[in-house]
């Protein structure tokens, strides 16, 4: 592509622009074409914004031809410059419409010439790509919004007053609402004891969807699997279950029993979700939990979690019943 892509303003916030050789010519009308003219006798800058305004209220038709019209005039790098513009300013978050349009940029740009006939035709898929995709100008929205806040924010504090307005999540504090926030991967959640138990039955759930069931169970016995930690039946569920999509930050106080520091009262502060342990914590356990097992895992637990792991699922409480391989 070419570097004289973007149109740039003065100091003295006139329009410089350079008109590249493609765009120069005569128009339909045989008429020597004016500088940002298109070749139906448009300014480009105007169809351009027809085709954000287009885009922005699913005008599919308007938008086909704005693009066509750009494409053909020699502007197609003015065209895609806008469109993925449009796709962060006017779409919604998460479309799929962005990895389109820079797929059909990819062949309109590198793989043909994107005046020519693949070229404008791609240009329309991408202009009915964005038109078709659902509108939003929510990032746009937030941006502005939180600015404003901010600004709001500053004011207040050196005037020595609360603002008017805040931010959504207020002065961030562990016993606030997003006390959940504070595990071990904050230095306030390592200073609390807050290893990867508090990590593995608060931090990491997800939701309101909640884990596919392949990944709850996954998770568990990854859970169970954990040779310094013993997880009770209660916190296993806890670990796979769904957030409160009405009240989505709120946390037990405790899960089972478990006061949300790690059996010794140490947190993980590595940073993972696993960690390196703090000590040795296989051998004599208080609660036997790795003492005297008849195979580590399986046998006769004292809390009789896994019970007769030997592949007949009878004995014990099996959480999700696919502990039969645990011999």
């Amino acid at each position: 592509m070419s570097d004289e892509r973007q149109a740039t303003f003065g100091t003295d916030g006139s329009l410089e622009t350079d008109t590249p050789p493609e765009a120069t010519g005569t128009n339909d009308f045989g008429e020597e074409s004016g500088a940002d003219e298109t070749d139906g006798g448009y300014n480009r800058f105007d169809v351009s914004s027809l085709l954000q305004k287009a885009v922005r209220r699913s005008d599919e038709e308007i938008a086909a031809w704005a693009a066509w019209e750009l494409a053909r005039s020699g502007y197609a790098w003015n065209l895609w410059d806008r469109l993925n513009l449009y796709v962060v300013e006017d779409l919604r978050a998460g479309d799929e419409a962005a990895l389109l349009i820079e797929r059909y940029e990819e062949l309109a740009t590198e793989r043909w010439e994107p005046a020519e006939w693949k070229g404008r035709i791609c240009a329309i898929h991408a202009a009915l790509t964005a038109a078709r995709a659902e509108s939003s100008r929510e990032a746009p929205n937030a941006d502005e919004y939180f600015g404003r806040v901010a600004e709001l924010r500053a004011e207040a504090r050196e005037a020595g007053e609360e603002p008017a307005h805040d931010f959504p999540v207020g002065d961030l504090e562990p016993g606030d609402e997003y006390d959940v926030i504070f595990d071990q991967h904050t230095g306030e959640g390592s200073r609390m004891g807050r290893g990867t138990r508090f990590f593995k039955t608060r931090g990491a759930r997800v939701g309101p969807e909640g884990e596919s069931e392949l990944s709850a169970r996954w998770q568990k016995l990854a859970m169970l699997l954990d040779e310094d930690r013993e997880y009770t039946e209660e916190e296993l569920m806890q670990a796979v279950e769904p957030v409160d999509p009405e009240d989505p930050w709120t946390e037990p106080d405790e899960v089972g029993g478990d006061d949300s520091v790690d059996s010794d009262g140490d947190a993980d502060t590595d940073g993972d979700s696993d960690g390196d342990r703090d000590d040795g914590r296989a051998g004599d356990r208080d609660d036997g939990r790795a003492g005297d097992r008849d195979d580590g895992r399986a046998g006769d637990d004292n809390d009789g979690r896994a019970g007769d792991a030997s592949g007949d699922g009878e004995g014990g409480s099996d959480p999700d019943g696919t502990l039969e391989d645990f011999s």
